[in-house]
């Protein structure tokens, strides 16, 4: 009996060629379409989820004589990512929406109705590789270094990964695209979808819609007030555009400006012209997670570590932050200390620390 997997279908070219793949290797595939939720108060539809990427879907599914199903989750992805996007702002953080949704939605919510449809495994069309060990399953980076998403999967468990296939992660984009003009499936020339797909539109307008706006002091290294910003949610650590002119009085315009800190108990935006005042060596992430099992590696852990999706690794090590208890017995790691062998710019708070070992995957945690 063919083991049964069922794909998420997008509508665009890197599902669609996974989902090919899976059925010339002799798989039973199922195409699933997830609805997400949209603001209804704009009139752009989501890229990722719109009627059209859906009808795109089900051709390819019509084309490829595979079953098409629709699994509406918009209310559990606004409650789980939306929400959470929305209040981890608001407490003066930068999240990483994407990180959650592959946690809770893409790999916990679809995962856990497939299994109940009685499929053996699920796969999407992310660029990233598995390898399956007898007792374990490893995560590492994709073939397309470019394309390469592991830095947003390094929440996910060998219970969920024990059931995940990544069909695309040993091509490249362009291998990708060849082989879906080659075979000539209908999404061969679709195009990108955003990361951020709940938004259909800047961020800036988005929170301006969804959070109440509060306005407070804008002050540069020293403490010295020189401007107002509009509310501490629009910016980020390391942000120039957007906190120049409008923001500061003609006489304290000149710049740039870059965003050092966020004091969200004064609500008060701190600045500098010194670039250099953005570095940091070492810093923490709490909420760890590694992809083998929090007990598999020996710490301190030598790791390189990305704090951007886009950027290269850092070497670094990582030291356990212990939560003591009476008599100074160690209760349990609630923390980890990241020191980086070289100083990087703008650590962010509430973005993702993503550790690695050659091409493989470790796990990951969120900055302090």
């Amino acid at each position: 009996m063919k083991p049964k997997v069922f794909v998420a279908l997008s509508g665009g070219v890197d599902s669609s060629v996974a989902a090919f793949l899976l059925k010339k290797s002799g798989y039973d595939v199922s195409g699933v379409f997830m609805r997400f939720w949209q603001d209804s108060r704009l009139k752009r539809e989501n890229p990722c989820c719109s009627p059209e990427a859906e009808r795109r879907a089900r051709i390819l599914a019509q084309k490829l004589k595979i079953s098409f199903s629709i699994f509406d989750l918009r209310k559990e992805f606004k409650k789980a990512v939306v929400d959470y996007f929305l209040c981890q702002t608001k407490l003066g953080l930068t999240p990483n929406p994407c990180v959650v949704c592959n946690q809770e939605i893409k790999f916990g919510l679809f995962l856990d109705k497939a299994l109940k449809m009685r499929a053996d495994f699920i796969a999407t069309g992310h660029y990233v590789r598995i390898v399956r060990q007898q007792s374990y399953v490893s995560l590492f980076k994709a073939k397309d270094r470019e394309k390469d998403q592991s830095y947003f999967l390094w929440r996910l468990n060998q219970e969920q990964l024990s059931r995940i296939i990544f069909p695309i992660g040993d091509y490249t984009k362009d291998e990708v695209r060849k082989l879906a003009q080659k075979f000539g499936l209908p999404t061969a020339k679709a195009k990108e979808s955003q990361n951020l797909c709940f938004l259909a539109s800047d961020t800036t307008q988005f929170l301006s819609r969804h959070l109440k706006m509060k306005p407070g002091q804008i002050v540069d290294a020293r403490g010295k007030v020189i401007g107002r910003h509009q509310s501490l949610g629009f910016y980020t650590l390391g942000q120039r555009g957007g906190i120049g002119p409008g923001l500061f009085p003609k006489e304290q315009s000149q710049g740039p400006y870059f965003v050092l800190k966020k004091d969200l108990k004064k609500n008060v935006l701190v600045v500098t012209k010194n670039e250099n005042d953005l570095l940091s060596q070492e810093f923490r992430v709490s909420d760890v997670n590694f992809v083998l099992g929090n007990a598999e590696h020996k710490l301190p852990l030598r790791v390189m570590v990305k704090i951007r999706s886009r950027q290269k690794e850092t070497p670094a090590m990582l030291y356990p932050v212990l939560n003591l208890v009476k008599h100074n017995k160690p209760e349990r790691i609630d923390q980890f200390l990241v020191k980086l062998v070289r100083p990087e710019r703008a650590v962010t708070p509430g973005q993702s620390a993503v550790f690695y070992q050659g091409q493989e995957l470790l796990g990951g945690g969120v900055i302090l």
